[in-house]
């Protein structure tokens, strides 16, 4: 495979970007993101690496971050280097080590994109993943019980994430490596197989090539299939979705009858309650509804699907009945209000007002809880180097009864950090010294 030449007609057939964009390539010295160096330095294309060191493997983990320093000296291109703390991150959020770099890696990313130079461009992230990981993430989400969306494995494209090398296979890379002489360094970490990926990776598929020895190669085609077959289905149920179900204001009507008449109703269920935050399994028990009584109900923690005469009806929960909402990271998060977005900054993005707060990053530790206000609730208002109770400080506004009932507070450890579209916490200002910010910004649910 002459793989210069596919790699800009992949680029190009999946339009994925132009050389008017800024490239930001994920490094980490393998020979996968080397060889995504190379390629992208032989096609001209203006790039920049970024390097997340997750200091899990002593020496070797610094050994890498110097060799991708000197692979960004050898193509004289500006690079990004993170430095983190995976195992406390991993116990802080009780996640796995694997899951913690892949938070923090992608949340890293995300900032360089958005607070850096870089946010003055068109960037896109590109990531060194190839046709055979395509192959493992698509075996392990099958044995995990995904759905079609999982079979047909990482695309080329979401969003600025751009997967340039799902084209070529890892024997492709590693010829081009050999060819030019290109130097990398290796995970040792690789060769452990009490991590799924590995396992997969090297017991697996070896194990199925001795049973089908044309195995990668089929998959590989049923992973463009399962693409393909993905856009059908969604197309056909949105298709059906439209015909079957009811808008009426904020609620869904599905007629149970013509449900039942279509030929997956589970599924359309399903593709209903999923993105509501219903699982799998309560979509089973949905289905299980239309053959109850009036009243009974399931919900998740937005949203209920009532069984009502003939019909299903999936609405919002009352305010009342969500009392907290638990914050685990940045990013965005529903509540009755409407929604809010969390995102570290470096710099202000949108001036200060009502609708949005910007604090200290240092003096924050999630999770954070935003909830309703109760009585006995207080806080410093900003400003202020005095406690103010929340009922006084509503009182003094001058707010409806029915107004005070729908304000909510973002906590943190039991201090409350802003009165939601009223007020910050002084405790949690921006000072001279602060280096990092948190912007929180409301979005009011439209009526």
């Amino acid at each position: 495979m002459n793989l210069p030449a596919a790699f800009k007609s992949f680029i190009a057939k999946e339009h994925l970007f132009s050389f008017n964009h800024k490239l930001l390539l994920a490094v980490s010295g393998g020979i996968d993101s080397v060889v995504l160096c190379e390629l992208c330095h032989q096609c001209n294309f203006h790039f920049s690496i970024a390097h997340c060191n997750f200091q899990l493997r002593g020496q070797e983990s610094e050994r890498d971050e110097q060799f991708v320093r000197n692979l960004a000296n050898k193509y004289a291109v500006e690079i990004f280097v993170k430095k983190f703390d995976t195992e406390a991150y991993a116990k802080e959020h009780k996640c796995s080590i694997q899951v913690a770099a892949r938070e923090l890696r992608y949340a890293w990313f995300r900032e360089l994109i958005d607070n850096t130079e870089l946010s003055t461009v068109n960037c896109h992230l590109l990531t060194a993943h190839h046709l055979d990981d395509n192959i493992e993430t698509m075996l392990m989400n099958f044995f995990k019980g995904t759905g079609i969306t999982g079979l047909r494995g990482m695309l080329p494209k979401q969003g600025n994430i751009v997967r340039p090398l799902l084209f070529a296979g890892k024997e492709s890379i590693k010829e081009f490596a050999e060819q030019h002489q290109l130097q990398w360094v290796e995970d040792s970490s690789n060769a452990l197989d009490k991590y799924a990926r590995n396992f997969t990776r090297n017991q697996l598929i070896p194990f199925i090539e001795q049973l089908y020895p044309q195995a990668l190669q089929n998959l590989a085609a049923n992973l463009q299939r399962f693409r393909e077959t993905e856009l059908v289905y969604n197309e056909t149920i949105t298709s059906i979705i439209q015909k079957l179900v009811e808008q009426k204001g904020e609620e869904l009507h599905i007629p149970i009858r013509k449900l039942q008449k279509t030929s997956a109703p589970r599924t359309i269920l399903f593709e209903l309650l999923h993105p509501l935050g219903f699982s799998s399994k309560q979509a089973q028990e949905a289905l299980e509804l239309m053959d109850s009584e009036t009243g009974r109900y399931i919900a998740s923690a937005t949203h209920r699907v009532l069984k009502h005469r003939n019909w299903l009806i999936i609405a919002p929960l009352r305010s009342a009945e969500i009392s907290h909402i638990v914050i685990e990271n940045e990013g965005q998060v529903e509540f009755p209000n409407g929604s809010l977005h969390l995102k570290y900054i470096m710099n202000p993005l949108v001036p200060e007002g009502l609708l949005n707060a910007t604090i200290d990053a240092s003096d924050i530790r999630f999770p954070l809880i935003l909830r309703k206000w109760k009585p006995g609730d207080y806080f410093y208002p900003l400003g202020m180097r005095k406690k103010k109770k929340i009922a006084r400080f509503l009182i003094d506004l001058k707010m409806p009864a029915t107004e005070k009932e729908k304000v909510w507070v973002l906590e943190m450890d039991k201090k409350i950090i802003w009165v939601v579209g009223l007020r910050p916490d002084d405790r949690f200002k921006v000072t001279a010294q602060t280096k990092k910010l948190l912007q929180i910004e409301w979005r009011p649910k439209i009526a």
